[in-house]
């Protein structure tokens, strides 16, 4: 069984939130937020992710993203698989 949301229209912009479990505030940390950033850029870069706008919070992160190649939802999983292992 998938858990979390579906993506039903993969080219439109999207508000996207993802927290940190159990709601510790890692994000106190300037390195922590560096990771992020650099992800980001990364993405916009060599993924087609579209960057409307962000804020990074303590222990979560607010996103408005857009695809231009491809699925978003692939894109997110990526964000956060490499995010995850670097942090």
């Amino acid at each position: 069984m998938k858990e979390g949301y579906i993506i039903r229209d993969q080219e439109k912009p999207h508000f996207i939130t993802f927290t940190v479990v159990d709601w510790v505030d890692v994000f106190t940390r300037k390195v922590y937020r560096d990771v992020i950033i650099e992800s980001l850029d990364y993405c916009k870069k060599h993924k087609g992710l579209i960057l409307y706008g962000y804020v990074i919070m303590s222990n979560h992160i607010h996103l408005i993203i857009q695809s231009k190649e491809g699925k978003l939802s692939d894109l997110i999983r990526d964000f956060k698989k490499f995010t995850s292992k670097n942090i």
